[in-house]
């Protein structure tokens, strides 16, 4: 089969596990993106002995493979399939997307925890003292000063985690998750057209390529000031500041 047969051929395969991709990647990106600023949190205000665990958890799922973190929850589940069918949710783990994208949240929070955790770190004591001066309580000040500077500060390595994870996400494969990877083994094992693979690389070129494109689109929009980019007419001026 020539290279743009297989394409011609196989495209509704190969489509189809793009869309099991973006599916992975950006459900597991989106929720481990709500639990990591409470465990960032956690790892900048709390005390020794409430940081013990999450420390321990981020170095376990940071010092690992994501593959062996997958193997772990998708074949060692069934080590305790009476247990976890006594308690209910054994349905949930025999499946093995379920699997895969447990794996990935894990996985992407810990390492989004420490993202966070740098960006909090970085935005400036006095802005924190200002926000105080002006009577905003703590809540207050996270939503409307600490959290919106500190993701400015840490949007770049969340976008670089995200990209990481999109590339990680072949490894579902294994798992026999019919991601674009695993479209790909699957139709290679059909074909023997090796040129399947360059048309997989060339759609995980194009994914990232559009993410990348709109990552720093938005990160142009949350900090004019810094890319200089010119409010609209109707806007206040943005005054300019280090970070």
């Amino acid at each position: 089969m020539n290279i743009m047969g297989v394409i011609t051929e196989f495209w509704p395969q190969l489509l189809a596990g793009v869309g099991m991709t973006l599916k992975l990647t950006f459900l597991g990106a989106l929720i481990a993106g709500l639990i990591a600023p409470l465990l960032a949190l956690v790892r900048t205000s709390s005390g020794p002995l409430v940081q013990s665990p999450l420390r321990l958890y981020i170095s376990f799922m940071r010092g690992t493979p994501l593959l062996a973190q997958m193997f772990l929850i998708y074949y060692g589940s069934g080590q305790f399939r009476p247990f976890l069918t006594d308690i209910g949710v054994w349905n949930f783990f025999r499946e093995p997307f379920n699997c895969a994208l447990l794996a990935f949240v894990l996985n992407s929070t810990a390492y989004q925890t420490e993202i966070l955790r740098g960006g909090l770190m970085g935005v400036p004591h006095g802005e924190v003292e200002a926000a105080t001066a002006v009577g905003m309580n703590r809540l207050t000040a996270l939503r409307r000063v600490i959290f919106p500077h500190a993701y400015r500060i840490a949007w770049p390595a969340l976008g670089n985690e995200i990209v990481l994870l999109m590339k990680a996400s072949a490894l579902a494969s294994v798992i026999t998750i019919f991601d674009l990877m695993g479209q790909t083994r699957a139709i290679f094992q059909k074909t023997f057209d090796f040129s399947v693979y360059l048309w997989a690389a060339l759609l995980y070129l194009l994914m990232t390529a559009a993410f990348v494109w709109t990552w720093r689109h938005l990160e142009t929009r949350l900090s004019p000031h810094i890319h200089g980019a010119r409010p609209a007419p109707s806007a206040a001026p943005v005054e300019r500041r280090k970070l």
